[in-house]
């Protein structure tokens, strides 16, 4: 339970623009993870785990504008995060896909949108599209490459 408030501590830093706040709370979360005393925890805090804890991470950097943060840490755990969980990867690819832009990889950016597109096109949520909605705006800027003039037929589609 002490690592799942100090995760959403670490994000209310990120969005309030503060890193070291930021990560102070993330390395609480990461000391809590370890610190398994055997003790009962509260059923809705049993999904937080050291992938969860790497999402939210790479959502904090992202969200601070660090991309050389966030991309290592959200490229390794999306690899190991199933397909079938369309709606969240579609999510936490779209910070993916924010970080490349950030980081001014255009390319990298637009692989990334295009594989969020596909993995929410068949999920019952708005949220997903309404994540990448800024992403595809910024996009727009770089129309004249073919791979996103793609990436934003395939949005309007």
């Amino acid at each position: 339970m002490r690592a799942l408030l100090h995760e959403r501590l670490a994000w209310a830093y990120a969005v309030a623009g503060n890193p070291n706040e930021t990560e102070r709370a993330l390395s609480i979360a990461e000391a809590a993870l370890s610190e398994s005393d055997g003790s009962p925890q509260p059923d809705w805090s049993a999904w937080v785990d050291r992938n969860e804890l790497q999402i939210m991470t790479g959502r904090c950097w992202t969200e601070l504008r660090r991309p050389l943060r966030a991309v290592p840490v959200l490229e390794d755990v999306l690899t190991r995060y199933d397909d079938t969980h369309a709606r969240d990867k579609s999510l936490y690819l779209s910070w993916l896909a924010d970080s490349y832009l950030t980081a001014g990889e255009v390319e990298q950016a637009t692989a990334i949108t295009s594989r969020a597109l596909e993995l929410s096109a068949g999920v019952a949520s708005v949220r997903p599209r309404q994540r990448l909605a800024p992403i595809l705006h910024q996009l727009k800027a770089h129309k004249e490459l073919p791979a996103v003039a793609d990436v934003l037929e395939k949005a309007r589609a």
